[in-house]
């Protein structure tokens, strides 16, 4: 199985300004563990939403990729925004879901993927068609780099073990919505 630490300081090492917004929980804990920059956007209690943000911001900025680090269970919170992410289409969007089969923050409770639900099978099924599901750190560097080079909208499930992570970002929302601007080349307001 794959370490999301390990793997998402793949992901770093391999940006330069490209935004990445991570979702709540372990995604964004790592993220700001692995590399604290003005370009992540750590997404605090908004369960779902990171999938949705990082759409708009795809959208919103053609010219650049844009990376989510997801979970499998907040993924699953809002499934919709496959099908809508699916039938907008931006070719610079890199969707990366950690799958642990579990709500690990809440006590290790199983999600949906533990029983019979796969996440590659429903990206592709909204409409997704660079879509790759792996299970080795290898795999994912392989995938990953080559999802920057290639035109998406990707999805890459990668099967995570449950390892916690030692980090934690600033809570202010203010503060990581101003400084997530000034990362983009936008003032706040």
């Amino acid at each position: 199985m794959i370490n999301r630490l390990e793997a998402t300081r793949y992901v770093v090492a391999q940006v330069t300004d490209e935004p990445i917004v991570a979702s709540l929980g372990n995604a964004k804990f790592d993220l700001f563990t692995a590399k604290d920059r003005p370009q992540n956007f750590y997404m605090w209690n908004s369960m779902g939403m990171a999938s949705s943000m990082g759409l708009g911001l795809a959208m919103a900025r053609p010219q650049q990729k844009v990376i989510i680090l997801d979970g499998d269970g907040a993924l699953l919170m809002n499934l919709n925004s496959l099908t809508t992410a699916a039938s907008r289409a931006p070719e610079n969007l890199i969707h990366v879901v950690w799958d642990n089969r579990q709500f690990e923050l809440t006590g290790g409770q199983p999600t949906h993927t533990a029983y019979r639900a796969d996440l590659a099978m429903i990206a592709r099924g909204s409409g997704f068609t660079q879509v790759t599901s792996v299970e080795t750190q290898d795999a994912f560097e392989e995938a990953f780099s080559h999802a920057l080079k290639t035109p998406g909208p990707w999805i890459l499930v990668a099967h995570i073990d449950a390892q916690r992570s030692p980090g934690r970002p600033p809570k202010s929302a203010t503060y990581i919505k101003h400084r997530f601007m000034q990362g983009l080349g936008i003032e706040p307001v």
